[in-house]
């Protein structure tokens, strides 16, 4: 399944215009991920990858899937619909998005052997990592505590939206009903919906994602 879903992105990859790669500006932390690969190539020369997602892309595209561009050394050297799997020396390059920003930005190797690309330093991926360098304890911390909202949101909100969906007339009359165990107030509900947002998008800055915990939270 792995394997064919990676050729079917593959063929979605269309060649660059050549376009000279736009800097990162300073109002851009969360709305652009930029994500750079070194590799050398068989004549000893070093190429820079960069990868170039623009998040606003997909709030306009008629199936909601954001694109990623490729460049080489600066320029625009190939484009696709995520998730994309570009083709670049010795491997690929895989992206692929999630509600919160990526999931994925990585460079696998022909053997199977994969690493994250390097985030542009004044994004907010960069900016974590540089966090994570430079006080790990701390950073473990904000990790360990994005976890924790995220479990506790699913505990205590996925029951009261199964309660909900059970009110459905099809669903009450197929299944009967279902009484939540767990009522709490719409001001708390609020806040678990938020915090577990703002965990997903922790753990998105950082490629970090669960398909059960991050898609609900």
């Amino acid at each position: 399944m792995y394997e064919w879903s990676r050729r079917r992105a593959a063929k979605r990859v269309k060649p660059g215009t050549g376009q000279e790669l736009k800097p990162f500006r300073w109002w851009q932390p969360f709305s652009r991920s930029l994500y750079s690969l070194a590799l050398r190539h068989d004549d000893g020369n070093q190429a820079v990858y960069v990868v170039d997602v623009p998040h606003r892309r997909r709030f306009w595209a008629n199936d909601g899937k954001g694109t990623a561009d490729l460049y080489l050394d600066g320029r625009h050297q190939a484009a696709s619909k995520l998730p994309a799997v570009f083709p670049v020396p010795g491997g690929t390059i895989e992206v692929a998005e999630s509600p919160f920003g990526l999931k994925r930005c990585h460079y696998v190797t022909a053997t199977g052997e994969e690493c994250p690309l390097i985030p542009e330093h004044t994004s907010a991926e960069g900016r974590r990592a540089h966090l994570a360098r430079e006080h790990p304890a701390l950073s473990r911390t904000i990790s360990v505590t994005s976890v924790a909202l995220l479990v506790i949101s699913v505990l205590l909100l996925i029951p009261q939206l199964v309660e909900v969906a059970f009110k459905l007339p099809p669903v009450a009359a197929r299944f009967g009903t279902f009484v939540s165990p767990v009522s709490l107030p719409a001001w708390l509900n609020s806040l678990l919906t938020i915090g577990a947002a703002l965990a997903s998008i922790e753990r998105a800055l950082r490629l970090r994602h669960n398909r059960f915990l991050d898609t609900v939270g």
